[in-house]
């Protein structure tokens, strides 16, 4: 998972850096130890980003001057931030589960017009415009998940009722590299 952040990150953070403008704060949650806040906090200085995880994980982070890291349980609460950032972790869970982590996200930010936001890296399906290959690769890993989580790869239909469910009130899909896309999501 670490190597494939700093890949998928250093190419949102290069192509894609509009996502964190007006960002003060960010909480990557999920963030492991701490590549992705790592690559956002060399890139955008200004950008005060904590790492949230289990505690076990966070026990393991390297120390770091640039990042935060806070242990606990996202399903209880979420530190607050302008913006939260979930990198392949809503695949994970099943639709309830992702909506109950997605209310937790929207409790601690600041409304759209004050910059709040959610961003995900994330596959979504499109069943009508992928490429035969884009769409089996997506497969596959959607059958992963069903086997090893209660996760799945969504369509945007899908994910548009978990943003509705979760009291979001709107979102832009940006497709990147092939199988993954940012989605921004507004309280």
């Amino acid at each position: 998972m670490a190597s494939d952040a700093q890949f998928i990150i250093n190419m949102v953070v290069k192509e894609y850096g509009q996502v964190f403008d007006g960002v003060r704060s960010l909480v990557d949650v999920g963030g492991g130890t701490g590549a992705v806040a790592r690559a956002i906090a060399d890139a955008f200085p200004h950008v005060k980003c904590t790492v949230f995880d289990q505690p076990h994980v966070i026990a393991s982070m390297p120390k770091s001057t640039k990042i935060d890291a806070v242990g606990g349980n996202m399903f209880e609460s979420i530190p607050p931030a302008d913006a939260h950032l979930l990198k392949s972790v809503l695949h994970d869970w099943s639709d309830n589960d992702c909506v109950k982590i997605l209310k937790r996200c929207k409790e601690v930010i600041p409304s759209k017009e004050d910059g709040g936001k959610v961003i995900l890296l994330e596959t979504v399906m499109n069943t009508h415009t992928d490429d035969y290959k884009s769409m089996e690769t997506k497969l596959c890993f959607d059958m992963a998940m069903m086997v090893h989580s209660t996760g799945k790869q969504r369509e945007e239909h899908e994910w548009q009722k978990i943003f509705i469910d979760a009291g979001f009130s709107d979102y832009k899909i940006i497709p990147v590299l092939g199988l993954r896309s940012i989605i921004e999501v507004y309280p």
